[in-house]
């Protein structure tokens, strides 16, 4: 996602799920001092986020001059906490911001408007607009897009005396010895990559062994892919071409600002594609974008485009009319995709990304070239997934580590992931 971090844990999303579920009406909006209508919208993000949101905000309301637009702005640790309390409360914001992990809890208890004929979607990729949609419903408008990637400095690996490698091409196993050759050629001082624990990875890993990371309400990933999905990041850790398990937990629960890329102790990592520019300032480099390495003989790379977030719409809200508008003004309106830029994904709008191209930083210029490049080869965007999925990173990270610690077997791990995981999505 665009953050980065984890979502929910099982805890938080149980009060959530509890919260969204007493939801009974909205208490939201009503008419500024000065008799203009007052509409709410919820973000989170970090403080340039903010800056430019605000700043956005402004340019609506000088085009719509009967509407006040107040930001309800948090950090992404607190931000579902407090909008689930908000929901509760029948308080909702009018405009809610959403990850598609996120969609089909709010969607599924009637928490969100069906936006269909409501915003201009027809410079929108169909598939990716799709993302938005359960049975049949658009409840929700993708801002940007970005795709789960192989993040590289050039610098280390050239510092390590190895070539860059061939991305069409390149295996697990490869990428695996290149880590491993990174960090032998630095003393142990860069290592050749850091762990992931990101469902995204999953799911690629899977696609390329032909199976789908969700089916239906069930996980349709295999305890033999689990398997040998664990044992990538078994051989990482044995050949040193990552930290050990206690290292790679303690820089897996960060983000990119505490990342190996970070602190100058790390050549290789994955990230969504719209963290380039954060990773590029965090680490002082310009770091690139590579395809995501293959199994040997797969069909499919697996990689695939993913909106960063949604904009959403209350069911409850009674400014429905000023929330479709401004919802619209976000996603097509070329003057705020100037000042959002690809904050939140490059923009879903194909009109709006063709009147920023030019003017994005350098950071998203790479990344925009690099989804250019692969895009014959990505796989349609996912749908949104079941119910509970928002735990599922939290989950997936919590076996990982079990095995990586050698506290569990594999066997063991992967069936007791299974059940877990088929638990919190039954529905």
């Amino acid at each position: 996602m665009s953050s980065g971090k984890k979502m929910w844990s099982a805890a938080l999303l149980a009060t959530a799920v509890l919260a969204v579920t007493a939801a009974c009406g909205s208490g939201s909006g009503g008419e500024s001092a000065d008799g203009k209508v007052k509409l709410r919208f919820s973000y989170w993000g970090s403080d340039a986020r903010q800056k430019m949101t605000e700043e956005a905000i402004k340019k609506f309301e000088a085009k719509n001059p009967t509407i006040d637009v107040e930001g309800e702005f948090s950090d992404f640790g607190s931000y579902y906490e407090s909008l689930s309390t908000k929901v509760a409360a029948s308080d909702s914001p009018d405009v809610i911001t959403i990850e598609i992990r996120g969609l089909r809890e709010y969607a599924d208890r009637g928490t969100l408007a069906d936006l269909s004929g409501k915003v201009n979607t027809a410079d929108i990729d169909a598939k990716v607009l799709a993302t938005g949609a359960i049975d049949g419903k658009q409840y929700a408008i993708p801002s940007g897009v970005n795709a789960w990637s192989l993040v590289v400095d050039p610098q280390a690996i050239e510092a390590a005396k190895q070539k860059m490698p061939d991305d069409t091409k390149w295996t697990w196993e490869e990428w695996a010895a290149l880590a491993a050759k990174v960090t032998a050629e630095s003393g142990g001082k860069v290592y050749g990559t850091q762990q992931a624990f990101n469902p995204a990875f999953l799911q690629i890993f899977a696609a390329q062994r032909g199976e789908v990371f969700y089916n239906g309400n069930k996980l349709g990933v295999s305890p033999d892919t689990l398997k040998a999905w664990w044992a990538i990041m078994q051989e990482l850790i044995k050949s040193k071409g990552s930290p050990d398990a206690a290292k790679s937990a303690e820089v897996g629960a960060q983000s990119v600002d505490q990342s190996l890329f970070a602190t100058g102790n790390g050549a290789m990592g994955m990230w969504w594609s719209n963290q380039l520019g954060a990773i590029n300032k965090a680490s002082g480099k310009e770091v690139d974008l590579l395809r995501m390495p293959k199994i040997e003989g797969a069909t499919t790379g697996g990689m695939f485009l993913q909106p960063a977030m949604f904009y959403t719409a209350s069911a409850k809200s009674e400014r429905s009319a000023e929330a479709a508008k401004f919802i619209d003004f976000m996603i097509n309106d070329p003057e705020a995709g100037q000042i959002i830029l690809s904050d939140r994904g490059l923009p879903a709008s194909s009109k709006v990304l063709a009147a920023v191209k030019d003017k994005l930083p350098p950071s998203d210029q790479k990344t925009l070239a690099f989804l250019d490049k692969v895009k014959g080869e990505l796989a349609d965007p996912p749908a949104a997934p079941p119910k509970g999925a928002s735990a599922m990173e939290d989950i997936l990270t919590r076996y990982s580590e079990e095995v990586l610690f050698g506290r569990m077997t594999p066997d063991d791990a992967a069936q007791k992931f299974i059940t877990e995981a088929n638990a919190s999505i039954a529905g």
